[in-house]
Protein backbone atom coordinates (compact mmCIF):
# COMPACT_ATOMS: atom_id res chain seq x y z
CA UNK A 1 0.00 0.00 0.00
CA UNK A 2 0.97 3.50 -0.52
CA UNK A 3 1.20 6.38 1.39
CA UNK A 4 -1.69 8.08 -1.20
CA UNK A 5 -3.82 5.01 -1.37
CA UNK A 6 -7.32 5.99 0.67
CA UNK A 7 -7.93 3.48 3.45
CA UNK A 8 -10.79 1.35 3.22
CA UNK A 9 -13.76 2.21 5.48
CA UNK A 10 -13.64 -0.29 8.65
CA UNK A 11 -16.55 -2.88 8.00
CA UNK A 12 -19.89 -1.99 8.99
CA UNK A 13 -21.15 -3.17 12.53
CA UNK A 14 -22.53 -6.15 12.47
CA UNK A 15 -24.91 -5.44 14.65
CA UNK A 16 -27.01 -2.16 14.99
CA UNK A 17 -28.22 -2.60 18.32
CA UNK A 18 -25.32 -2.99 19.79
CA UNK A 19 -23.90 0.15 18.14
CA UNK A 20 -26.70 2.43 19.28
CA UNK A 21 -25.83 0.89 23.02
CA UNK A 22 -22.87 1.45 22.75
CA UNK A 23 -22.98 5.51 21.55
CA UNK A 24 -25.91 5.94 24.07
CA UNK A 25 -23.54 3.86 27.08
CA UNK A 26 -20.78 6.63 26.65
CA UNK A 27 -20.21 9.13 29.06
CA UNK A 28 -21.18 12.61 27.16
CA UNK A 29 -24.81 10.57 26.50
CA UNK A 30 -25.57 11.23 30.25
CA UNK A 31 -27.64 14.37 29.72
CA UNK A 32 -24.57 15.59 27.65
CA UNK A 33 -24.03 15.64 23.62
CA UNK A 34 -22.88 12.87 21.49
CA UNK A 35 -21.35 14.17 17.76
CA UNK A 36 -20.72 11.49 15.33
CA UNK A 37 -19.96 11.96 11.61
CA UNK A 38 -22.96 11.24 9.20
CA UNK A 39 -20.69 9.40 6.93
CA UNK A 40 -19.83 7.28 9.90
CA UNK A 41 -23.75 6.39 10.96
CA UNK A 42 -24.51 5.94 7.50
CA UNK A 43 -22.02 3.82 6.99
CA UNK A 44 -22.33 1.94 10.50
CA UNK A 45 -26.56 1.49 10.92
CA UNK A 46 -27.56 3.67 8.28
CA UNK A 47 -29.35 7.14 9.20
CA UNK A 48 -33.01 6.36 9.31
CA UNK A 49 -32.02 3.86 11.83
CA UNK A 50 -30.24 6.61 13.83
CA UNK A 51 -33.18 8.84 13.66
CA UNK A 52 -35.41 6.51 14.92
CA UNK A 53 -33.38 5.73 18.04
CA UNK A 54 -32.74 9.48 18.69
CA UNK A 55 -36.50 10.37 18.54
CA UNK A 56 -37.75 7.41 20.75
CA UNK A 57 -35.17 8.19 23.30
CA UNK A 58 -36.50 11.49 22.92
CA UNK A 59 -33.41 13.57 22.83
CA UNK A 60 -32.40 16.22 20.06
CA UNK A 61 -30.83 15.97 16.70
CA UNK A 62 -28.62 18.76 14.93
CA UNK A 63 -27.24 18.62 11.42
CA UNK A 64 -24.18 20.66 11.11
CA UNK A 65 -21.88 20.27 8.22
CA UNK A 66 -20.77 16.41 7.86
CA UNK A 67 -21.59 16.11 11.28
CA UNK A 68 -24.85 15.06 14.01
CA UNK A 69 -25.34 15.99 17.53
CA UNK A 70 -27.22 14.73 19.62
CA UNK A 71 -28.56 16.65 22.87
CA UNK A 72 -28.78 13.85 25.31
CA UNK A 73 -31.37 14.70 27.06
CA UNK A 74 -35.14 15.96 27.07
CA UNK A 75 -35.32 19.81 28.31
CA UNK A 76 -36.14 22.53 25.61
CA UNK A 77 -33.20 23.12 23.29
CA UNK A 78 -32.87 26.90 22.47
CA UNK A 79 -29.96 28.15 19.38
CA UNK A 80 -28.89 30.98 20.34
CA UNK A 81 -26.84 32.62 17.35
Amino acid sequence: MTRDAPLAPPPAHRDPDAWIAQIFSARAAAGGVVRRSIAWVDHEIGRERFCDEVRRRGFHLLVTRNQFIVVCNRDPVQMLF
